[in-house]
C-alpha cells in the first residue's frame, strides 16, 4: 500500500548543486495521493476547535486550502512582501542566503482564534517561526503546525517546538 512519501519525488541538484528537492507537485497531481494526504493532516484535529487555517506561501495555499474546506473553517494565507492588498502586518526572517518577509492582512485573524498553520516543508523552520509570530501578534492561538515532509537535520521541528508549537508531519527525508 503506497504511503504519502512515495507520491514525492526527488529532484538532485534542485536548485542548487548539493540539495535533494522534495517536489510534492507530484503528490498534489495524484487524486489518491492528494485525498490521502489532506486526510491525514486533518486527522490529528478531529474534533478539536480550529476556527482559521492559515498556509504559507505558496504550497501551504494549496494544501490550507484543502484542508480549510474539509473543517469548513476560513483559510488566511500569509504571503511574501508586497503581495496581499489590505493593511498589513509583516515579519522578516532569515534565508539559507540573506532574508525576507511575509506579511499577514490586519484583520484576518481575531484575538482568541484557534489557528492550524500549514505548510508542505518544514526545513529550518525559518518560514513557519515567521508565520507564527504574526499569527501571535494579531492574538491567534495556535492549535498546531501541520507538514506533508519533516527534513529534521535541518532543525525546523526543534525550533517551533522551542516556541511552543506542536508540530505533526507526515512522511521525514534525512539530509537537506
Amino acid at each position: 500500500m503506497k504511503t504519502v512519501q512515495d507520491y514525492i519525488r526527488t529532484i538532485v541538484d534542485f536548485p542548487h548543486e548539493g540539495i535533494m528537492f522534495r517536489d510534492v507537485t507530484t503528490l498534489f497531481a495524484d487524486p489518491r495521493g492528494f485525498r490521502m494526504a489532506i486526510d491525514q493532516l486533518l486527522h490529528p484535529y478531529a474534533g478539536q476547535q480550529i476556527d482559521k487555517v492559515v498556509g504559507l506561501e505558496a504550497r501551504g495555499f494549496i494544501l490550507g486550502g484543502a484542508v480549510a474546506h474539509q473543517l469548513t473553517v476560513g483559510f488566511v494565507p500569509i504571503r511574501k512582501k508586497g503581495k496581499l492588498p489590505g493593511t498589513t502586518i509583516s515579519q522578516d526572517y532569515k534565508l539559507e542566503y540573506g532574508e525576507a518577509i511575509v506579511e499577514v492582512h490586519d484583520d484576518a485573524i481575531q484575538p482568541g482564534e484557534k489557528v492550524l498553520v500549514v505548510d508542505d516543508l518544514l526545513a529550518t523552520g525559518g518560514t513557519a517561526a515567521a508565520g507564527i509570530s504574526l499569527i501571535e501578534r494579531l492574538g491567534g492561538e495556535i492549535v498546531s503546525c501541520a507538514f506533508v515532509i519533516d527534513l529534521p537535520d535541518l532543525g525546523g521541528r526543534a525550533v517551533l517546538e522551542k516556541m511552543g508549537m506542536d508540530v505533526h508531519a507526515l512522511c521525514s527525508f534525512e539530509g537537506a
